[in-house]
């Protein structure tokens, strides 16, 4: 009888304690967020894939030209205070000469210098070509001439001009001074000089 009881109890305690237990509650579901969208894709038209090409494409730049070369006729144009020179240049002939190979050394006087001219005297050598290309004639030298070193220099008119260095470097040749020195040109250089040296 104790043998049935006690086994009667140890069975009545399982159950007791098995009526008790309660499953472990299952581990709540993650929710996963949904993958976004796939960025739509931009379809390629012929306006698109010309507008990349010329992004990647490197800008080629134009070539410019090479400066055309400047005689000593040139470079006198370009400057206003030569105007006058210029003009008789032209009107005696000289202009084409002047162009050629050269070397030459051109003493250039300026507007201000044919301003000394007395009254009158411009307009009456404007009319007499022969004696205006000698007035101009006058103003040459063939080749490069060092003015540090010149003391006489034969014109291409047939004269003489001569030249003075004062102590402080100043140029003067006949009445003149030269006020401006190696202005370069293709076929020579140009002195400047503030009167007209007549010959």
């Amino acid at each position: 009888m104790k043998f049935q009881f006690s086994a009667l109890a140890i069975v009545m305690t399982l159950a007791a304690c098995g009526g008790d237990a309660t499953p472990p509650a299952a581990p709540a579901s993650v929710e996963t967020p949904a993958p976004s969208a796939a960025p739509a894709a931009v379809a390629a038209t012929p306006e698109t894939a010309v507008a990349k090409a010329e992004e990647k494409a490197p800008e080629v730049k134009a070539e410019e030209p090479p400066p055309a070369p400047k005689t000593i006729v040139d470079v006198a144009a370009a400057n206003s205070e030569f105007s006058t020179l210029v003009s008789a240049l032209k009107e005696a002939g000289l202009d084409d000469d002047l162009k050629a190979a050269g070397p030459f050394t051109v003493f250039a006087p300026t507007d201000e210098a044919f301003k000394k001219l007395p009254k009158g005297a411009l307009e009456k050598l404007l009319k007499d070509k022969k004696k205006l290309a000698k007035v101009l004639q006058n103003h040459v030298v063939e080749g490069k001439l060092d003015l540090a070193k010149a003391k006489d220099a034969k014109t291409l008119s047939g004269g003489k001009l001569k030249f003075k260095t004062s102590k402080d470097g100043a140029v003067s040749v006949g009445k003149s001074n030269v006020t401006k020195t190696e202005i370069e040109a293709t076929n020579g250089v140009i002195h400047v000089v503030d009167a007209v040296l007549m010959p």
